[in-house]
């Protein structure tokens, strides 16, 4: 867990910036691609991040500007890019502002239970990395260019001259 606030915010801003890296190949018709039918739609799963950052920040009394969880899932993958970019944002700011060290070591009820505020801005990043794996699944099969997130992707090896690994 954190100990810092400047640890969490160099954690947070590394990974908005993949997440901005993801959000930025959707295109509008690759929102409504699913896994099969029933499941949560390519889109539903990145404006699921979206909502996230408010929600489960709020919970720890950080108001951070966004959006409803009742709110429907954009139909454009310009708008949940923007949406994103824009709680992302929020969220490193309000932290600088509002928080401190010690304010890591508060506890809020979290979904029933109390958790460190260094838990939950943990939760946050892994709960965002979950997501963002499930969303490079869904992207491939929409035909759609993966960029790499935590290391190249196997379209981005080709740029470093190499071929992709075989396992």
């Amino acid at each position: 867990m954190f100990t810092t606030i400047e640890q969490f915010i160099n954690c947070w801003e590394n990974a908005s910036q993949s997440a901005v890296k993801i959000f930025e190949s959707l295109t509008d018709e690759s929102l409504s691609q699913e896994i099969t039918l029933g499941y949560r739609s390519l889109g539903r799963i990145a404006w699921h991040i979206v909502q996230t950052v408010p929600e489960m920040m709020g919970r720890t009394g950080l108001q951070v500007s966004g959006l409803s969880e009742g709110k429907e899932v954009p139909t454009d993958a310009k708008t949940i890019l923007e949406s994103y970019k824009k709680v992302s944002k929020d969220l490193s700011e309000k932290i600088k502002k509002e928080w401190t060290d010690e304010t890591l070591r508060v506890e809020d009820d979290m979904y029933g239970e109390q958790w460190p505020r260094a838990k939950t801005c943990l939760c946050l990043i892994e709960h965002q990395l979950h997501h963002l794996g499930q969303m490079t699944v869904l992207m491939r099969q929409a035909h759609l260019s993966v960029p790499g997130i935590c290391g190249p992707s196997k379209e981005e090896w080709q740029h470093f001259g190499m071929e992709p690994p075989t396992i």
